[in-house]
């Protein structure tokens, strides 16, 4: 979740083979005479490496102890039939000593943690909860497989990037089971994990990035193992919430990783924040190193570094981070770094606009700011304290022109709660997502743009009684839509389940998110978005209101927080 800086997720191939092929995966099998060896113990899993058995091997379908198996380029991954129509098979996909750049995985091995196939990944460290929930070794993701897939199906993959503010959050985060997912349509889901926090940004030694190029690695993992499930290594899409689509964005203005990924869908990305630049960086960076006592290049001293020490440091970091630099704002103050070298360019409204071509698919929730306001002001706010409120947020001359403006009017309003909500969800998360939607497609690419107006309370949200209410969407609320993981759904929320899951099916394969017998999904242009609204009762274009969003508002009249802070 993302909180304000101004307030404080195989069926075997078809052969009549395949009865001979199971007992292949994994086994060490001795011929005997009353228990007694007549022959050299044989490990029937290294005869599936001969060429002229490995298109038996390549999928197998085996029950039993070591449950579903298929051969990979890099050994045997041993899943478990979920019992949905999918297969969940999880896997350390790469290796990182700490402060180190991480490397692809060499072998299939379980995640830390986990002793068998129906073993999930530990998460990686952060604070504040029970620290036998995670491993500093936790670059793991699960694949969820259809078992219908077959293998040269060629299908895509949708890698799922989790939220957190980059400090909190795992695969196995609520919500995030990817089997209804995948069935739906009829790809791969992969639910990855990086390194958060302090380990995944802030290395001593000043090397920037780590988790982002941490996905880089995962995607390059995927690439040489997705054929063996009947995946395809050029159809991979990004999909990510909150700081997994900030993440996806920073993988946007890679150009580096470019050639790994054809399309990205970002849901409810905080584009106000901006990435960090490289002075900010360098000066977190020198207030990190002081607090945990390690000099940039006392390797011993930051190897004995224990996890609590790590994660102490790094939540003071965050604490003092806007007094640091106020760019950093307290929302994300650890993010990605603009550093020239991986990621190239702000793709926001300071700079030149790249050249680009991929096709995204861009989308809010009507509500994003509401987990914020209401959980932060839990009484009903008097119209007086909306001033006082923005100006400590946003400065006199922005205060100023937003409250000249018709977008927030607190007259004869109740509660100031309710224009703050739309303040910062605008603010925050909205309007900037639409500013990059115009650039996206004013330099090449194809925009896809999308607010939900149903959604399903996520269970962070269930505290807030504003996230509660009928009518509210809350940041997260989208997740379980998605995924098709609403306990107990509503016929609206099982509706924009099927309507959703439908058209990522048909992004993943075509880059558009248009599917017969739905309503028409109009691409964005550089001067209307066409929003399009997701679930609810449809407007009669179809589209939401532009309201504050327009371009003569929102990034010109009143600046972002990245124009404010040239970053």
């Amino acid at each position: 979740m993302v909180a304000f800086a101004w307030i404080p997720f195989l069926l075997a191939c078809v052969s009549p083979l395949s009865s001979v092929a199971a007992p292949l995966e994994g086994l060490t099998t001795t011929a005997s005479f009353k228990g007694t060896p007549v022959f050299p113990p044989i490990n029937y899993g290294l005869l599936c490496e001969l060429p002229i058995l490995q298109g038996i091997c390549t999928r197998v379908a085996a029950k039993g102890s070591s449950g579903i198996q298929v051969t990979t380029p890099i050994g045997t991954a041993q899943g478990v039939a979920d019992g949905s129509g999918a297969n969940r098979f999880a896997v350390k996909y790469a290796s990182a000593t700490r402060w180190a750049a991480s490397t692809v995985a060499t072998k299939w091995a379980f995640p830390t943690g986990a002793t068998n196939a129906s073993g999930l990944p530990l998460a990686c460290p952060q604070p504040s909860v029970d620290p036998s929930t995670y491993t500093e070794d936790c670059l793991s993701m699960i694949l969820y497989v259809p078992t219908s897939l077959k293998a040269n199906s060629d299908v895509p993959t949708l890698l799922w990037i989790h939220g957190g503010s980059f400090i909190a959050g795992s695969a196995t985060a609520p919500g995030l089971d990817g089997s209804k997912l995948a069935i739906a349509t009829n790809s791969i889901v992969a639910v990855m994990q990086y390194r958060l926090g302090a380990l995944g940004f802030m290395a001593p030694s000043g090397a920037t990035n780590l988790a982002v190029k941490d996905t880089i690695t995962a995607m390059n993992f995927l690439a040489k193992v997705v054929p063996s499930f009947g995946g395809s290594a050029k159809k991979i899409t990004l999909a990510g919430q909150s700081s997994g689509a900030n993440m996806i964005r920073a993988l946007l203005a890679t150009p580096s990783a470019s050639s790994l990924f054809q399309s990205a869908i970002l849901q409810s990305d905080p584009i106000n924040y901006g990435f960090l630049n490289a002075s900010t960086q360098t000066a977190l960076q020198s207030s990190y190193n002081t607090l945990t006592g390690c000099a940039a290049t006392d390797k011993a001293c930051q190897a004995a570094l224990s996890l609590d020490a790590i994660l102490d440091a790094q939540v003071t970091l965050g604490d003092n981070a806007p007094s640091i630099d106020a760019s950093t704002g307290s929302a994300e103050p650890i993010r990605p770094v603009r550093d020239g070298s991986l990621i190239t360019t702000p793709l926001d409204l300071t700079a030149a606009f790249p050249s680009v071509n991929k096709p995204i698919l861009l989308s809010n929730v009507k509500n994003e700011a509401g987990p914020t306001i209401f959980g932060m002001f839990t009484g009903v706010l008097a119209p007086s304290v909306f001033g006082p409120v923005c100006e400590a947020s946003l400065g006199d001359d922005r205060t100023a022109t937003i409250q000249a403006s018709p977008f927030y009017n607190t007259t004869n309003v109740a509660d100031t709660r309710i224009p703050l909500e739309a303040l910062g969800t605008d603010w925050v998360w909205r309007c900037p997502t639409w500013s990059l939607a115009r650039s996206w497609v004013g330099h090449g690419g194809k925009a896809f743009v999308g607010l939900y107006v149903t959604g399903a309370t996520y269970p962070a949200n269930n505290g807030i009684a504003f996230c509660l209410e009928s009518g509210s969407v809350c940041h997260q609320d989208d997740i379980e839509i998605v995924f098709g993981t609403v306990p107990n759904p509503t016929p609206a929320q099982a509706a924009l389940t099927t309507e959703m899951q439908a058209r990522y099916k048909a992004f993943l394969t075509t880059g558009n998110p248009n599917v017969a017998g739905l309503s028409p999904w109009t691409a964005a242009t550089t001067t209307d978005v066409h929003a399009h609204q997701l679930g609810g009762t449809p407007t009669p274009s179809g589209e939401v209101p532009v309201g504050a969003c327009d371009p003569s508002f929102w990034g010109a009249a009143v600046d972002y927080d990245y124009q404010v802070f040239g970053i």
